[in-house]
């Protein structure tokens, strides 16, 4: 064991079990965090329930975390909602959901992470974001995911900037098209001109290893690593 924690949001999901699986094998304990989460058998994993868009669930998950492993090292913002619509077709109960957990949840959780981290000095905040943000697709409309993530994108170099005296680091990552069980692509030839350089969706192990990656890069911090087949570079 390293006696290091990681915290990660929408952890009952793909991308953030494969999280949850990769710190573990790192020897990291976990704070999973979730709106539906199920208890873990694994006493170095603590499952705490809530809605991220709620302040009160931020104060419980790292509370919890602090109590159960006395510390917090990393943050992995991995909570969000995406609906893809026309702009004039998006409502007032769209908008609540989408910037309640991309950009609330983010705010209150990200809040009370680096106020314990400043306080030990050093830490890792890790924003999960996507390449909507930079790259659009008239064929797949998302004008609120974009707006999102493009302030993700804003505050995770303004932070690395403002926190880099307190030895804490944040970057992002961004993912492209990722193949997951709510989301599998029906096959490399139905994504048409959405197909990245690479010719082929991602995987969630993809994802999970450029976390890793940034995780093992003390060096790096302000930065957003696209993972998407070279889908920027294409754009």
């Amino acid at each position: 064991m390293t006696g290091k924690v990681a915290i990660i949001t929408s952890a009952s999901g793909d991308i953030g079990a494969g999280l949850v699986a990769g710190y573990r094998g790192w020897g990291w304990a976990v704070v999973a965090s979730g709106s539906t989460i199920k208890p873990s058998e694994d006493p170095e994993v603590l499952a705490v329930e809530g809605d991220i868009a709620d302040p009160a669930t931020a104060g419980r998950v790292i509370g919890g975390g602090l109590d159960r492993f006395g510390r917090i090292d990393t943050l992995v913002n991995n909570a969000a909602v995406v609906i893809s619509k026309p702009f004039t077709d998006y409502t007032a109960a769209d908008y609540a959901a989408v910037v309640g957990v991309n950009l609330t949840g983010f705010f209150w959780m990200t809040r009370r992470a680096i106020a314990e981290m400043a306080r030990r000095y050093g830490g890792h905040v890790i924003n999960v974001s996507a390449t909507v943000a930079e790259v659009a697709d008239s064929g797949t409309p998302a004008v609120l995911t974009a707006l999102t993530n493009g302030a993700l994108a804003a505050a995770t170099r303004s932070l690395a900037a403002e926190y880099a005296a307190y030895g804490i680091r944040v970057n992002a990552v961004s993912p492209g098209i990722i193949a997951t069980s709510m989301h599998p692509p029906e096959g490399n030839d139905s994504l048409g001109s959405r197909l990245p350089p690479l010719g082929r969706a991602g995987q969630v192990s993809d994802v999970v290893d450029g976390v890793l990656f940034l995780e093992s890069s003390p060096y790096i911090t302000g930065e957003t690593l696209h993972i998407d087949g070279g889908q920027i570079a294409d754009g």
